[in-house]
């Protein structure tokens, strides 16, 4: 990619609102702040969908279990829908701090309007700048990863793991994303919603604190990689096979990418799944 031009589609995605495509792929209602602002109502949380949550095919079927899990717990939620902008994590990242404070500003400014207090997302980079980086700017907000959200219902007894898919038995490992992680340290929450599952959980050898990038975080999702022997998400791979893993649980968009382009290098698609924490709290609650 020419130099400049990661900062280009940094741009396009700032000015494009993502969950307008979502809207259209999703086979269930999701309410919107507006709808329900309209009727004088106020949701339990605020779903944050992201860039890739909206976009990506991929992380489309994420987000749809997301609501899926939301609706079946009874938690009233709603998205932004065409009122969400990227968080402005990958122009931060990049180095251009304007473009991040522009799209923060106007976030905040749509939080605010709605009174928004607590919010739920699937992506730890959008999790991490809400968290750590609005609150400089004047958006404080409770914000939690939706793998917490998910243990929180586990322990309430609203989510069983009963009346779906088994797992019991299967090879499971967990590959911790970066800002989820080593950034903000949420290393248990993700473990806790496997443990219910009563699968045969493996940990990788670099796991939790000295976990290892799946490649894509720091706004590189956006551009080539860089010289060297191997790309980080075909290591990782390596690892997860020293684990004998039949599935590897991610719980980033990111991370879900560059592990099954990992996967794919190696051509093991049909013996290594990869698949989100709450695909898998979906199917094994048969959602």
């Amino acid at each position: 990619m020419p130099p400049g031009s990661i900062l280009k589609v940094i741009v396009l995605i700032g000015v494009n609102k993502p969950t307008i495509k979502l809207k259209k792929t999703m086979d269930i209602h999701v309410p919107t702040m507006a709808e329900l602002s309209a009727k004088g109502e106020i949701p339990d949380i605020l779903f944050w969908v992201g860039c890739m949550g909206s976009y990506d095919e991929r992380a489309q079927k994420i987000t749809k279990d997301i609501c899926k899990i939301l609706q079946y717990v009874g938690l009233k939620y709603a998205i932004l829908g065409e009122e969400e902008s990227c968080t402005g994590d990958p122009a931060k990242r990049a180095g251009n701090e304007f473009l991040f404070q522009m799209q923060a500003m106007a976030n905040i400014q749509v939080l605010d309007g709605y009174q928004i207090k607590k919010i739920v997302t699937a992506c730890p980079h959008c999790f991490n700048t809400i968290k750590n980086e609005y609150p400089e700017l004047g958006g404080h907000y409770t914000i939690i990863h939706h793998t917490q959200l998910i243990q929180d219902l586990i322990n309430e007894g609203k989510l069983k793991a009963e009346g779906g898919e088994s797992f019991k038995g299967k090879r499971i490992t967990f590959h911790d994303p970066c800002y989820l992680g080593r950034a903000n340290r949420v290393y248990e929450a993700p473990r806790k919603a496997l443990e219910a599952l009563d699968a045969d959980l493996t940990e990788m050898r670099r796991c939790k604190s000295n976990g290892l990038c799946c490649g894509a975080g720091g706004a590189q999702m956006f551009k080539e990689p860089e010289k060297g022997k191997k790309d980080i998400n075909v290591e990782r791979i390596e690892e997860v096979m020293e684990t004998g893993a039949q599935v590897v649980a991610a719980s980033c968009p990111f991370c879900m990418t560059m592990l099954r382009d990992g996967v794919k290098h190696f051509n093991k698609e049909r013996e290594i799944d990869v698949l989100d924490i709450a695909e898998i709290t979906a199917r094994a609650n048969g959602l």
